[in-house]
C-alpha cells in the first residue's frame, strides 16, 4: 500500500502532480518545476520531508552503539550539534546516508532515507543486539524543509519572542527543540539538501498542516521532488539509490571526507574503507559539466582514458541553464578527457569541482 505524508491532502489541494517515491504517494511538482527551482534559489522554498526516516535513541549503550553503526565518528559532535554519515555493510558498501544529531546525554536522533526505511530498521535492530539502546521509530513526525536565501527570516517570523530569538542564533549544522510554539513542539535543524541556507522543522502531525499553512501565507511556495533533485545535484549532494548504494564504498562516492578512521574504533566495513584510503579506490565519483546541448541522464556510458563508467544522476542545471552530472568511472588521471555517449556520439564534457553552484551562483 502506498504510504501518505501527513500533508497529501494541502499537495493535492495546491494543484500538485503526485508521484510514487519509494512507496511515498509525494508531490514531484506543482506546475513548473523549474520555477521552483528558481523560486529555492532566489526567494524562498518549502518541500515536505515528513516521508523521511526518523528515529530515536537512547540509553546507556547508544553512544557505543553508534560509534560502532557509522563510519563517521559521534566523538565529534556536541550536543546540539549534526554530523552526516553512512551505515556500512561489511563490505564497505553503503547501507544508507543520514544525518544523526546529539541531543544530549545518551540520546541521539537520526533522520534516514524514506525509501531504505525497512531495510534500515532491520540493519540498526540487528547491530543492536548486545548494546544497552532503545530504538524508537517516530512515524508521528513530520518535517518541512524549508530553504532559500529568505527561508530562515520567513521561518522566524512565525516564532514568538525567545522561540525566535533561539532559532535565529542556530549555528550551521545544529539544531534545537523549542516547546510551545504555535505549531506545538518543534525541532529545528539547519542541515539543508540544496545548498542554500534555510530550516528543516521537525513538527509532530497535528501541527504539520498549520506550519505548511502558516509558511504559505508568509510567501513560502511549495516545491516537488523535482525541484530538490536538481537543487541538490547543482549543490554536489549524492542521492542514494543512484550515487551510492550498498555495492558501493564512500570512496568510491566522493564521501572519504564522512569516513572517520579513529583509532581503536572498530564500526561495521572499517577494513575495507581502510584499504580504499590507503591503497586507493578501484573507481571514483566525478562531476562534469556538458557545454553542447543536451541532457545527462542515469545509465549513459562516459568515456575515459582507463575504461568506461557511467553517468549515475544527470540532469540540466536551472541556474547554470547547462547538463551537469555526476559519473563514477575507473580510478586514474582524466588530463586525456572524457566523454558522455549521447545517442551513440561521443560528447566531451568537463571535470569539475563541486558544488556547480553555490550560494545561488555558478561556483
Amino acid at each position: 500500500m502506498t504510504r501518505k505524508t501527513i500533508l497529501n491532502d494541502s499537495h493535492r489541494a495546491l494543484g500538485a502532480r503526485m508521484v510514487d517515491f519509494g512507496g511515498w504517494d509525494m508531490p514531484i511538482h506543482y506546475g513548473s518545476q523549474i520555477e521552483e527551482h528558481h523560486q529555492v534559489r532566489r526567494d524562498a522554498g518549502m518541500f515536505d520531508a515528513s516521508h523521511m526516516n526518523v528515529v530515536d535513541l537512547d540509553g546507556p549503550g547508544a553512544p557505543a552503539f553508534l560509534r560502532r553503526l557509522l563510519a563517521n565518528s559521534i566523538d565529534r559532535i556536541k550536543p546540539g550539534r549534526a554530523l552526516y554519515s553512512c551505515m556500512l555493510s561489511p563490505r564497505g558498501g553503503v547501507i544508507d546516508d543520514l544525518i544523526v544529531y546529539a541531543l544530549g546525554g545518551d540520546a541521539f536522533r537520526l533522520v534516514a532515507n524514506a525509501a531504505t526505511r525497512d531495510k534500515d530498521m532491520a540493519w540498526i535492530e540487528a547491530q543492536a543486539e548486545g548494546f544497552d539502546v532503545r530504538i524508537r521509530p517516530r512515524p508521528e513526525l513530520a518535517i518541512i524543509a524549508v530553504q532559500g536565501p529568505n527561508a530562515r527570516e520567513r521561518v522566524l517570523g512565525l516564532l514568538d519572542g525567545e522561540a525566535a530569538e533561539r532559532a535565529a542564533a542556530l549555528a550551521r549544522f545544529a539544531a534545537i527543540d523549542l516547546p510551545g510554539t504555535p505549531f506545538g513542539d518543534l525541532f529545528i535543524a539547519r542541515t539543508g539538501y540544496t545548498g542554500e541556507d534555510g530550516f528543516e522543522v521537525v513538527v509532530s502531525d497535528t501541527g504539520a498542516v498549520a506550519l505548511w499553512d502558516a509558511l504559505l501565507r508568509a510567501g513560502v511556495a511549495p516545491a516537488g521532488l523535482g525541484a530538490r533533485d536538481t537543487l541538490r545535484l547543482e549543490a554536489g549532494m549524492n542521492l542514494y539509490g543512484q550515487d551510492m548504494d550498498e555495492d558501493v564504498s564512500p570512496f568510491e562516492a566522493a564521501l572519504g571526507w564522512t569516513v572517520s578512521l579513529d583509532e581503536g574504533r572498530d564500526f561495521i566495513g572499517r577494513e575495507v574503507v581502510e584499504s580504499h584510503k590507503r591503497d586507493g579506490a578501484p573507481r571514483q565519483l566525478i562531476a562534469v559539466v556538458m557545454e553542447d546541448k543536451g541532457v545527462l541522464r542515469h545509465g549513459q556510458a562516459v568515456r575515459t582514458a582507463h575504461g568506461d563508467g557511467q553517468i549515475v544522476s544527470g540532469t540540466f542545471s536551472p541556474t547554470l541553464g547547462k547538463a551537469i552530472g555526476f559519473a563514477r568511472v575507473p580510478a586514474g588521471d582524466l588530463s586525456a578527457g572524457v566523454s558522455v555517449d549521447i545517442r551513440g556520439r561521443d560528447v566531451p564534457v568537463r571535470v569539475v569541482k563541486p558544488p556547480f553552484v553555490r550560494d545561488g551562483k555558478p561556483a
